[in-house]
């Protein structure tokens, strides 16, 4: 008896979401596309939330998922059961997804459905409406103490203030702002079940600086978490795992700080891998994982419009393959430089796997979406980097 968990149309839910909700819940199944538009059958094939092949007429593995996402009008069935086969795609569902639109923005995957003409944006922020709105997997409401309200165009954050207080979206979407001196500068849209706060924000009493702006788009309902509840966890880590939530955090910062100065403009690329050697190789099938003890090391990603500085790390902080976090950089991603002092210890990511696997949903949860925040933004640094390198003037 097939094992049917979720249905609907393409018209009320996107293929991007859904494989934002299957991912989001570590669904292992099969999900079956049709559309009055198409002769063929499109499937999906998931494994622990991520699509490892598809199929639709010819086209198999990541070409089959591409175009896919340009069926505008269909209907979509989940089916929970084994996968077997091998891995074919190899891409996370985020980038996927952030891929998917952006090919169909520039044309590039053929769309089926009603015809409809839409204006294409001339400019390249305007894509942020364009973008999949992050968000989270099931809340758990047992962390949830109160709940706030906040009605759209008001702030939930305010950028450089102190603020202590974790929350969770239980309804809404909220757009993520840093200031410039260019004016405000719309990085990420988050939605239900996505996080606003850091781990800094239940850790230190006096409350830590807010790095960012955070925008109600529509009303949105917040649900504040157990803060106390949520520092017991946090203690109860080991120590090489507070140090890996720490920096995870940190390294969201990093990244938000590169998407602020490369859209400035304000970044020499050659200054982050002058002197420094390749620790990692971007694509290199790296299964270690490091922390730093002394030196510094560099993030960055090779793209047809060069080489995009993604993140600076230093003592404390971690590179290399995290098999439970999947944030766009390293090693498949983005290549590791070290400085010549560079010293690094190497950690256990299956120790650390098993202490990811006991934590609490929400804590768990919570890490899922830094590193979701990581990979998005990582993504919007390279095209802020695209769009500096196309507006060179040539030369003759």
């Amino acid at each position: 008896m097939n094992n049917f968990v979720l249905a609907g149309n393409l018209n009320f839910l996107s293929l991007g979401d859904i494989l934002q909700l299957l991912g989001s819940n570590a669904s292992t199944g099969v999900l079956r596309i049709t559309s009055k538009y198409a002769q063929d059958l499109g499937l999906i094939y998931f494994f622990n939330g991520n699509p490892v092949n598809a199929s639709v007429g010819s086209l198999a593995g990541l070409d089959a998922v591409n175009s896919l996402f340009g069926w505008l009008d269909g209907d979509f069935e989940f089916i929970e059961e084994k996968v077997a086969g091998e891995n074919v795609i190899k891409k996370s569902r985020m980038q996927i997804i952030l891929d998917c639109l952006r090919m169909l923005d520039d044309g590039q995957i053929e769309q089926l459905g009603p015809v409809t003409f839409t204006k294409k944006s001339s400019h390249p922020l305007d894509k942020l409406s364009n973008l999949p709105i992050i968000r989270g997997p099931l809340i758990d409401y047992t962390y949830v103490v109160d709940e706030e309200e906040v009605q759209a165009g008001n702030k939930i954050v305010i950028e450089g203030k102190h603020g202590g207080w974790l929350w969770v979206i239980l309804e809404g979407t909220a757009e993520i702002i840093r200031e410039t001196p260019r004016g405000p500068l719309k990085l990420l849209r988050i939605g239900e079940g996505a996080f606003i706060g850091s781990i800094a924000s239940f850790l230190l009493l006096e409350g830590s600086v807010r790095s960012a702006a955070i925008m109600a788009v529509n009303n949105v309902l917040l649900g504040v978490l157990d803060s106390r509840r949520l520092s017991v966890d946090f203690l109860r880590m080991s120590n090489q795992f507070r140090n890996l939530a720490i920096s995870l955090d940190r390294r969201l910062k990093q990244v938000t700080n590169m998407a602020v100065d490369m859209n400035l403009n304000n970044i020499k690329v050659e200054e982050f891998i002058n002197g420094k050697k390749q620790v990692i190789a971007q694509g290199e099938n790296v299964e270690s994982l490091f922390t730093i003890t002394e030196g510094e090391a560099h993030v960055g990603r090779n793209t047809e419009s060069g080489y995009v500085p993604l993140a600076n790390l230093y003592p404390g902080d971690f590179f290399g393959h995290v098999p439970f976090l999947d944030m766009g950089q390293e090693p498949y991603s983005a290549s590791v430089f070290g400085s010549k002092d560079l010293k690094i210890s190497e950690m256990g990511p299956d120790i650390l796997g098993q202490e990811y696997n006991q934590l609490s949903s929400t804590f768990k949860n919570f890490m899922e979406h830094l590193a979701t925040c990581i990979l998005v933004t990582s993504m919007l640094v390279c095209e802020f980097r695209k769009n500096a390198e196309n507006k060179k003037p040539e030369k003759f």
